[in-house]
């Protein structure tokens, strides 16, 4: 019986372990779901779990690496691909280098505050925002 449990945690954490990626080439400047331009430079994500404006603590599971995001854009990647998340490159990068490209990870919402349907009004998400998030 004992075995048995064990066994049905690990698949059990094989099956429902999250996953993030990152995207950034040729998504440069377009607009993302939320209404904001992407810039990879930025800490963003695109999450189809998450509203706009959360703010997520990802945390890589292999080097406890985090890194906090904001969720400004969605995308087809969980379906097509299994992916939880994906992350800015930067954003990636400061957890995992982006050669591996898929990692497991663990994702906490750290504020909910800022959340929204879509963004009106400049559509340049800087520094300054992410910081305005954060609060």
């Amino acid at each position: 019986m004992k075995k048995i449990l064990i066994l049905m945690l690990f698949i059990s954490q094989i099956i429902f372990a999250k996953t993030a990626s990152w995207y950034g080439k040729g998504f440069d400047g377009k607009p993302t779901a939320s209404g904001y331009l992407y810039n990879s430079e930025e800490l963003t994500c695109a999450s189809n779990t998450y509203p706009f404006g959360t703010v997520l603590k990802v945390t890589n599971k292999e080097n406890k690496k985090s890194v906090i995001v904001v969720v400004t854009d969605r995308g087809s990647f969980s379906k097509k691909y299994g992916r939880s998340i994906d992350l800015s490159k930067t954003a990636f990068n400061k957890i995992a280098k982006s050669g591996e490209g898929l990692i497991k990870v663990d994702i906490e919402v750290v504020n909910k505050k800022h959340t929204f349907k879509y963004k009106h009004g400049s559509p340049k998400f800087t520094h300054k925002e992410y910081k305005e998030f954060l609060k």
